[in-house]
């Protein structure tokens, strides 16, 4: 194999697979806690870390609701 060849080779080896796999993890990883979080969302007794963060969450959802009101035409 010529060294030119060989270079594309390692290249897509290394970048692209690589690459492919840690996005790949990244997205396990992501996707292992969003199926936590609505499982803790489901039970009856929630958990510390969820009653914890719940106001912050309430709030975030308001600031948000608000700032899409006020950016709706016609609304002043």
């Amino acid at each position: 194999m010529n060294l030119y060849l060989s270079g594309i080779v390692g290249f897509f080896f290394g970048f692209f697979l690589g690459a492919g796999c840690a996005l790949a993890l990244m997205y396990a990883i992501y996707s292992g806690g969003y199926r936590r979080a609505v499982a803790d969302s489901l039970r009856e007794e929630k958990s510390d870390l969820y009653r914890r963060w719940l106001p912050h969450a309430r709030k975030q959802l308001e600031k948000e609701r608000l700032k899409a009101a006020g950016s709706v035409p016609g609304s002043h």
